[in-house]
């Protein structure tokens, strides 16, 4: 695509976007009738929130020009950090993780692809370097572990220092080798014969077996030839309606292949015109510096000294220099006159004075109100959208497209190189703020003197100057005399700090729910799909860890549980944020843990030591498996002796000092969640997210994909099928069936003998399903905060309708 086309692509988006900060900056707050119409306008406002940041962060994967590339990362970053914030409250107002918009989606004229989260190339590839350094010094400690802990091979010249029992093994070790070959061996004799005696009895056969030899070939032969006919025909039939593209034209269609290289030779364009706007802000500061720095000296001297000598005539004294945390000189000269000046003043003394008067009055009037107000007026106010922290972000975004991209004239900067003159006005006022600074300096002294020319007597001094600062008690560094390689060392060393596996988000296959918000119109609360999953993992996980504005601003999630039965892929997620987002992974799991930095001291050490290592190395993500062990209702026997209750007081107190900004997630996964107690984990775990097994449309997904990655063909498979009879089985057991079912021999026999679906049936029928599992965690998820606030609409709307039947039974 050409920079026409990603110029028009930011321009309507950025059409959208000033039609949206229009309709959410109104002279007066929307206040909605009910939390239905509330959820409509937020939903609303989410979806084409959304398909703004997918254009723009096409837009800003592809552009070229550095400078435009600032100016779209602004909007972008504030875009993401909006979708969070509507996402929280959407939450706040259904009480659930999981939002359906398929009615809106419909309304739109949308499609499912064009509402979902995408994650921003610019993640992994402006961090690029940096994560492969992490990840080679993870591999390069493991690669000297394995070559270390290699176990020894035995010499000859050791047998000597050997003890009796290693000696005694590997004599047994050899005899039952040399036993099993002997074993085969005469196997293998006893097959071949009974091969001969076959052989020598089907010698002479007779003509009425050789005739039933002949017609049963003929069947086998007639059906595979016809199967063979009718599934070209099907697949003619498929290319003709437009379902299925030709293996022929597949491969002489190219516009996929080219695309990717088009986009591949852009993001190298990006870089090297970065390198020449750097290089070009460099050389073009120092020549402002050097050619226009003394004349704006000169200029902002006169103007002050001018300032000085009309407020003394004025008043007939001399005014005081603004302090720096006022603005210093740039105050003075804010489009006001010396005489606005004081006037402000002067209000600014009445206006304290009479705040002082009325505050008073408005705390005992307060009280009043607060005991007359009805629970219909607090159903009003909370009845909002509330404020966002990333609109002013986005109204200046907008306004510096309007004023200086939106009509600009490009025809001579064809390549999309950086403007100079942009530049300069950008760097004049970087360095008319730093000589201002200088010359507040200066004239600050000239203004002392001038006033003790004149005798000028001192005023009092303002009240309030000091400020009392509190200071905070700063935690203990328990390795302050370590460097940050040899904690990382040991850290890998003792397999607390991980590699990651090569998993994307996408890999997690899943179909849209298409009847969400119709069930939840009719009071039955949907199971959501895999593609919801997705969604939220992206928005929680993946786009605070990814971006440092959406962390700073955005609702704070420092801890989220992944609950679901096993095989739903959860350690998959685990690995895909990691990898999405170029975070470091963690391993705090209470089998990681067992039997390492024993003791209350040490567990201290390990702690301070994995959360410190992880601060530096942001982003991170602590991954804390079977997270329900640690907080155990009861410590099952075999697993007393590993202690894995013990970070359950120490956890939730450090995970409550991650504050906004600090890209670190702890991040649990359990498969039984209800062996543990739910309010201790409630309070670690704030956000807690369900994932159940893939639905139908989920499951024919993953048949279809994982099939033809594993290098299956389904020319004679009735996809349909296997799909409703795999009902009940995880993304795991779809995965362990294919692997088994499509060996290496299997595949190279298709050409032969195509694959069918009674092949994957066996295997179905051996493996246990997860209904009873599944509903088991549904139950514990309603004792959790938001499954009970949930809960209680329900149980109050059940009472009334037992009251209504009463009254009517009385009747």
């Amino acid at each position: 695509m050409a920079n026409s086309t990603y110029n028009k692509l930011w321009a309507d988006a950025q059409v959208e976007l000033n039609n949206l900060l229009i309709e959410e900056l109104p002279p007066q707050p929307y206040r909605p009738e009910n939390e239905v119409v509330l959820l409509q306008c937020l939903v609303t406002l989410y979806v084409r929130y959304v398909q703004i940041f997918r254009q723009l962060e096409e837009c800003y994967d592809q552009v070229v020009h550095p400078q435009k590339r600032r100016v779209i990362r602004l909007v972008l970053d504030s875009v993401m950090g909006r979708v969070a914030e509507l996402k929280s409250q959407m939450v706040d107002i259904e009480l659930s993780e999981y939002n359906y918009m398929d009615s809106i989606v419909q309304d739109l004229k949308l499609t499912p692809a064009d509402i979902e989260i995408p994650i921003p190339h610019y993640f992994i590839s402006e961090c690029d370097e940096e994560f492969q350094q992490r990840k080679a010094m993870v591999t390069n400690i493991l690669n000297v572990m394995e070559s270390t802990e290699r176990p020894r091979t035995v010499d000859i010249q050791d047998v000597d220092r050997l003890g009796l029992e290693e000696a005694i093994t590997i004599i047994q070790v050899a005899e039952r080798a040399r036993q099993g070959c002997l074993r085969a061996k005469l196997m293998k004799e006893i097959q071949k014969s009974k091969e001969w005696q076959r052989k020598a009895r089907n010698k002479d056969p007779d003509s009425v077996q050789i005739n039933s030899a002949a017609v049963c070939i003929q069947k086998v032969w007639r059906g595979y030839i016809q199967r063979k006919r009718t599934n070209c025909f099907r697949q003619e039939e498929q290319i003709f309606l437009g379902m299925t593209i030709d293996k022929k034209q597949e491969k002489l269609c190219t516009n996929a292949a080219t695309k990717q290289a088009n986009e591949a030779s852009r993001r190298l364009r990006q870089k090297e015109y970065e390198m020449d706007y750097q290089k070009s802000i460099v050389d073009t500061t120092n020549n402002l510096r050097d050619i226009e720095g003394p004349d704006m000296q000169e200029t902002m001297k006169e103007q002050i000294r001018q300032w000085f000598f009309e407020c003394y005539n004025l008043t007939g004294v001399f005014p005081d220099y603004p302090e720096d945390e006022d603005g210093g000189s740039a105050a003075i000269f804010a489009e006001k006159t010396p005489e606005d000046l004081m006037a402000e003043m002067a209000k600014e003394e009445e206006e304290e004075t009479n705040k002082k008067a009325k505050g008073k009055e408005e705390k005992g009037d307060k009280k009043k109100k607060d005991k007359g107000k009805g629970a219909e007026e607090e159903e009003v106010e909370e009845l909002k959208i509330t404020p966002s922290a990333y609109l002013a972000d986005l109204e200046g975004g907008n306004t510096i497209f309007l004023s200086v991209w939106k009509n600009r004239s490009e025809f001579k900067n064809f390549n999309q190189k950086h403007e100079a003159e942009l530049i300069k006005e950008e760097k004049r006022k970087l360095i008319e703020a730093e000589i201002r600074a200088q010359v507040d300096g200066m004239m600050r002294q000239e203004l002392a003197n001038l006033k003790l020319a004149v005798s000028q007597p001192k005023g009092p001094k303002p009240k309030g100057g000091k400020k009392d600062k509190k200071k905070k008690k700063k935690e203990k560094d328990l390795t302050a005399d370590r460097s940050f390689e040899s904690l990382c060392q040991e850290l890998v060393e003792r397999g607390l700090l991980i590699p990651t596996d090569n998993v994307k988000l996408q890999d997690y296959l899943g179909d849209y729910k298409y009847l969400g918000s119709t069930l939840r119109q009719t009071d039955v609360e949907p199971t959501p799909s895999l593609f919801d999953v997705r969604q939220v993992v992206a928005l929680y996980a993946i786009l605070p860890l990814g971006s440092q504005v959406v962390h700073e601003k955005a609702p704070l999630v420092n801890a989220m549980l992944l609950a679901g039965p096993a095989g739903v892929g959860k350690k998959m997620l685990v690995n895909a944020i990691c990898q999405e987002t170029g975070a470091t992974l963690f391993d705090l799991s209470p089998l990681s843990t067992a039997g390492k930095y024993p003791g209350k001291s040490g567990l201290a050490m390990m702690l301070h030591m994995v959360f410190k290592v992880a601060r530096l190395m942001q982003p991170s993500v602590i991954w804390i498996g079977d997270a329900e062990k640690v907080f155990y209702k009861k410590v099952p026997k075999e697993e007393k002796e590993f202690d894995p209750r013990r970070m359950k007081k120490n956890l939730p107190k450090i995970v409550q000092s991650i504050k906004q900004g600090e890209r670190v997630l702890v991040l649990g996964t359990t498969n039984d969640p209800l062996k543990a107690d739910v309010n201790a984990m409630c309070k670690l775990y704030r956000k807690i997210i369900l994932i159940p097994r893939p639905d139908y449309a989920s499951r024919y997904i993953m048949w279809k994909q994982l099939i033809k990655k594993n290098g299956g063909e389904m020319s004679t498979m009735d996809l349909s099928t296997l799909t409703k009879i795999s009902d009940g089985y995880t993304q795991g057991h779809i995965v362990q069936m294919i692997r088994n079912v499509l060996t290496e021999h299997r595949i190279h026999q298709q050409a032969t003998r195509p694959l069918t679906t009674a092949e994957f049936i066996p295997l179905l029928a051996k493996m246990d399903a997860v209904f009873k599992e599944e509903e088991a965690i549904k139950n514990w998820y309603e004792l959790t905060p938001l499954g009970k606030k949930r809960a209680k609409p329900t149980e109050e709307e059940e009472a009334v309708k037992g009251k209504d039947a009463k009254k009517k039974g009385k009747k």
